[in-house]
């Protein structure tokens, strides 16, 4: 349907799921409690919703929220299509009219957003300045994995401490450092100070052997001209890339950040788990992601095969497949980075489970800095591990004479 919007969710209730979609459709675009005299058929051909099919579920003997109404409750996916003429491409119409309201629906035990199809209209917006290629580009690695590190501890170094821990990155040979998601500009490391003293140690280790790693640095501010400023502190000195705590900032600080950006945008999801952890309620990061794709995040984190947080493998693996599934073309997918508690030994089972594919960043903070040899021997760790997964080789087998990976694995390995 070229003209619509379909958003796919996920109801749960102890009534009909039918109904209840039927009633989701009236209330989040004509409708409302009562029948209005101002709801013609004009109106409604022009703007009213439609529920387009429901497809039942297994039903739940317990409530995804809590709910005293006796069970079993019943659940089904029903695609709801909304009229383009009635949300247009406006990031802030979407989440008003197809999301927000949903969350406050009266009967439903549980209702989550799975997906958002958009038409051809939506490719207005900008989407990745750089994505994958333009990442690798500006990392000077064409090809193969793609090996970052955090700055750890996350916070409390001084700005001097930090160029020291780049210095060491630096030689280790990573392609990517970043600022963790909470290290922005506090007193004791200011954003315009930390630049100062590490980007001359950016400089100097590409003078020294051609190598530009990329630095991602926390610009995030929730004044958008605050964090242009930022932004533009970044660009002066040399940088090319920006963490940007998407949820913190929100779309409109996304979209006015991407329109004047020359930075990679490194993105960190912080808060998404709130709205999915319950896997009843909220939003699965497949529709999520689309909405900071199209404003333009060109590398996103996803978490990791056995992560240190809660998400499952199995969510991992989805998130992975929707940063590679185009929205509306190949260009517009951003690079995916696979973090959280990463040292090597999820190598192999991340080739496999995502495609065999080397198109990502793999981010280890701890796996680097904590490994036994120190970290230059814990990035050749690391490679070895990706070594051994494109060759189809076991951890075990590969680690045989490589000291830097048997140590890994004695260190690491019952993690």
């Amino acid at each position: 349907m070229a003209e619509w919007i379909t958003v796919t969710y996920r109801i749960e209730t102890p009534g009909s799921c039918a109904a209840m979609a039927e009633k989701i459709a009236s209330d989040q675009s004509t409708g409302t409690f009562t029948e209005l005299p101002g709801e013609t058929d004009a109106v409604r051909r022009r703007c009213a919703a439609r529920v387009l099919d429901v497809v039942p579920l297994a039903p739940s003997e317990t409530p995804s929220l809590p709910d005293d109404r006796p069970g079993p409750y019943n659940r089904a996916d029903a695609r709801i299509a909304y009229p383009l003429e009635a949300i247009g491409t406006d990031i802030a119409a979407l989440m008003t009219i197809a999301i927000g309201g949903v969350y406050a629906v009266r009967g439903v035990s549980g209702v989550r957003v799975m997906d958002i199809d958009l038409p051809p209209a939506w490719a207005v917006h900008p989407g990745p300045q750089f994505g994958i290629d333009g990442s690798r580009r500006l990392m000077g690695a064409p090809e193969g994995i793609l090996l970052g590190s955090i700055i750890k501890p996350s916070l409390g170094l001084l700005p001097e401490e930090t160029a020291e821990m780049v210095r060491i990155l630096c030689e280790a040979g990573v392609d990517f450092i970043k600022d963790d998601e909470k290290l922005m500009s506090p007193g004791y490391s200011p954003l315009a100070e930390r630049i100062a003293t590490v980007m001359p140690v950016i400089d100097a280790h590409e003078q020294k052997t051609g190598k530009r790693v990329m630095y991602a640095w926390g610009i995030s501010a929730a004044d958008p001209d605050e964090m242009m400023r930022n932004h533009d502190r970044v660009v002066a000195a040399g940088g090319s890339a920006a963490v940007v705590n998407i949820n913190s900032i929100g779309p409109g600080g996304m979209s006015f950040l991407r329109r004047r950006s020359q930075l990679c945008l490194h993105a960190h999801r912080n808060g998404w788990d709130m709205m999915t952890r319950n896997p009843g309620f909220g939003m699965e990061f497949r529709a999520y992601q689309k909405i900071w794709r199209l404003l333009g995040v060109d590398q996103f984190q996803i978490n990791g095969i056995r992560a240190k947080y809660w998400e499952p493998d199995e969510s991992f693996v989805r998130s992975f497949e929707a940063c590679r599934t185009p929205i509306f073309d190949p260009a517009d997918r951003p690079l995916p980075v696979v973090c959280s508690g990463q040292w090597g030994g999820q190598a192999v089972e991340t080739y496999d489970r995502t495609g065999r594919t080397t198109d990502l960043m793999y981010l280890a903070g701890g796996g680097i800095h904590g490994h036994p040899m120190g970290p230059a021997a814990g990035v050749r760790a690391i490679r070895q591990t990706w070594d051994a997964a494109v060759a189809g080789e076991t951890l075990e087998d590969h680690a045989r004479d490589r000291p830097e990976l048997r140590a890994s694995l004695d260190t690491f390995g019952a993690r």
